[in-house]
């Protein structure tokens, strides 16, 4: 089990170095990843590399036995580089430009950065590939962090030939951007341009596919570097740095690319919920590579610097936290920073060393979780056992959060939603792409497929006829991959599958503002006007009655079975929940999308009817259970204490007692190899 942070030495004395070191196997510090914004004191001009210092810091930590995560320092161009070519500077939608003085100061498509960054990584790797202190490689940092699309001309160009690639002809070009609408018609890719600002809405499928650009070029960057570390001769796993559901970068797309899974996620400490976001964090990164342990390579120790307000962490959730990435198949728990920095913009972001000293509960648990994880056996199996697989597609995301739709949705926030649950009722559930072999599933949840591409709607089709049970909602099969409505009407592809067919979607008010924060901690409002209109659409059905919102779609009967119907408004009496039989398995269709209750409710009439049950059942809330193969994780995620009876190994106590007392934000890992399966729990409130 790896345990460290990002180590930032370039920013302190020399003598503090010794220090680090020590303080480091005091915390149990195992790995580090190294020179992650170094690039201007690796190379402090074009042509000159000072590895003196680098060469120090790294035979310290190898003397002091902690491992190297080397970075290719390729996150952050030095002032030089910005000054010599300002060709290089990224542009937003507006023509500005982005200079230095922050960080990300590039145009991913430029090819003066791809040079220097190049020349920068070549030169590390022929100096580090075979130390025997670098055991993992880290390419860049946050692809796309902080500027998730360039309009640079470097943009410009390298879109054109992205898009010559995809379609080699311009005139299969306007058939798949539907060009005759509104004369955008092209003659040659020449004239095409990134989705600048313009007068008003931009064509949708153009601003599809530079989003798919936007993503397979920064991994066209990673892919760059990564085939010069090979080259080198160097042996060692090479990665970089996800960030969650990150709205730019389609993970499952990198995930094949990427040698070990690495996350960086920051719960927020204000909202008593947030940990139910972590977790499906970790169950995304466990999906984007089956089987395969990831590493958490970022989380903080304490209180962070970038949002409004940055709350501590109570005592033991820091922990908690990092036993729920364990528990969902980190084989890595590591922070960002080490040590406290002194200057900069991240100075008020806690570390494993914090500016308060080591006389604080910080350092104490920064110790303690050290040597907590020091006590754990490999743990190779990821595995979760998972029944119910809940879909989330980049793409689709993508062309959701587009203009001049029904209604405006925040696809990640609704996913959230639906994944909590879930998660509330401790039904274990993986994170699916619509492409993904889903025959190990008995409930496949595809909540807001407003795009489904013909591999997806073929995949999700076989799943259904060969027995699985497929849970669709509204705005569903609306489109196809590009971002146009297929001949036929709506819910097209899936018609077979679910027995309906969409007369209109029925907008409905929506309920409040949508709010959310993406993985970067930047936060999205989309304002919803008040005003009068239908805000609810309840509806009666197996599951009882639910408020739906967002939509009350007119749904076309064709050879499905009514479930449930709504019961007011516009829509009362017409069909709302819908099941087919396809197959050997059965497709169901909900013609809105609920709400908080509502959601736990269809999903829980779901998973008992597709024969799935709860890990443990009855757990209050807070309390949240994950399985890695034959190991528990059991969580208490408040300050209330907690008994459950759980039959096992305690790893860490090695105690064989099956009544588990959890304190405030206390946590277990529990060996139930061989112990029959849980089915009720035996448990009570403290």
């Amino acid at each position: 089990m790896h345990y460290g942070a990002d180590y930032n030495p370039e920013q302190w004395p020399r003598e503090v170095w010794p220090d680090d070191v020590r303080l480091m196997r005091e915390a149990g510090v195992t790995m580090v990843s190294l020179g992650i914004f170094s690039w201007s004191r690796i190379q402090p001009a074009e042509g000159e590399f000072d590895w003196e210092w680098l060469d120090e810091i790294i035979g310290l930590l190898h003397e002091g036995g902690i491992q190297v995560d080397l970075a290719t320092a390729t996150a952050s161009p030095p002032p030089w580089a910005t000054t010599a070519y300002p060709e290089m500077l990224p542009q937003d939608a507006d023509g500005t430009t982005f200079w230095p003085g922050s960080r990300q100061a590039f145009a991913p498509s430029s090819p003066v950065y791809r040079r220097l960054a190049a020349e920068l990584v070549t030169a590390l790797v022929e100096r580090y590939a075979q130390h025997p202190a670098v055991v993992l490689w880290h390419v860049n940092n946050e692809y796309g962090c902080h500027l998730h699309y360039d309009y640079s001309d470097s943009a410009r160009d390298a879109f054109r030939v992205w898009l010559q690639r995809k379609y080699s002809t311009i005139d299969a070009l306007n058939h798949a951007w539907g060009t005759d609408f509104w004369s955008q018609r092209y003659t040659a890719f020449e004239q095409i341009v990134p989705p600048r600002k313009a007068p008003y809405s931009i064509n949708p499928t153009s601003v599809l596919d530079f989003k798919r650009f936007t993503s397979d070029t920064l991994l066209e960057l990673y892919v760059m570097e990564r085939d010069i570390i090979r080259a080198s001769g160097a042996t060692q796993p090479i990665t970089t740095n996800f960030m969650g559901a990150f709205p730019p970068a389609d993970y499952w797309k990198w995930a094949a690319e990427v040698d070990v899974i690495s996350d960086d996620n920051y719960p927020d400490p204000n909202d008593p919920e947030s940990f139910r976001g972590a977790a499906f964090a970790r169950e995304l990164m466990r999906g984007l590579k089956p089987g395969v342990p990831w590493i958490l390579t970022e989380q903080s120790t304490n209180a962070l610097n970038w949002r409004p307000t940055n709350a501590p962490k109570a005592p033991g959730q820091m922990a908690a936290i990092s036993a729920q990435a364990v528990g969902r198949g980190a084989d890595g728990i590591m922070f960002f920073q080490w040590r406290q920095s002194r200057r900069g913009s991240e100075k008020f972001h806690s570390a494993m060393v914090p500016q308060a000293g080591l006389e604080t509960r910080t350092w104490r648990e920064v110790v303690e979780l050290g040597g907590q994880l020091a006590q754990l056996p490999d743990l190779p199996d990821v595995s979760s056992g998972a029944k119910i697989a809940l879909v989330f597609d980049w793409e689709n995301w993508w062309a959701i959060d587009g203009r001049d739709h029904p209604i405006v949705l925040d696809y990640l926030t609704l996913a959230h939603r639906w994944y909590a649950a879930l998660h509330r009722q401790n039904l274990a559930v993986d994170i699916v792409n619509t492409t993904s072999d889903l025959s190990a599933y008995s409930l496949v949840v595809a909540p807001q497929q407003y795009l489904l591409g013909d591999e997806g709607a073929a995949n999700l089709s076989a799943y259904v006829e060969q027995g699985g049970s497929l849970f669709v909602s509204a705005f569903s099969d609306v489109v196809d991959q590009d971002d146009a409505f297929r001949e036929g009407g709506f819910i097209v592809s899936l018609r077979d599958v679910l027995g309906v067919g969409l007369e209109d979607f029925g907008a409905l008010v929506p309920p409040e503002s949508v709010r959310s924060a993406d993985s970067a901690g930047e936060v999205a409002s989309h304002a919803v006007p008040d005003g009068p209109g239908q805000s609810e659409a309840p509806l009666d059905g197996p599951a009882g009655r639910i408020v739906g919102q967002y939509f009350a779609e007119e749904l076309i009967v064709q050879d499905a079975e009514v479930l449930g119907r709504f019961t007011e408004g516009r829509t009362a009496g017409r069909a709302a929940f819908t099941r087919k039989t396809f197959g050997a398995g059965r497709g169901f269709y909900l013609a809105t999308i609920p709400d908080d209750a509502g959601m736990a409710a269809v999903l829980g009439w779901l998973a008992a009817e597709a024969g799935v049950t709860a890990g443990i059942e009855g757990l209050p809330e807070h309390v949240e259970i994950a399985r890695r193969g034959g190991i528990l994780t059991v969580i208490n995620h408040s300050v209330e204490p907690f008994a459950v009876d759980v039959p096992g190994t305690d790893l860490l106590s090695g105690s064989t007692d099956a009544r588990r007392e959890l304190g405030a934000y206390g946590w277990a890992f529990i060996d139930t190899s061989d112990s029959p399966p849980l089915q009720h729990s035996q448990k009570e409130n403290n």
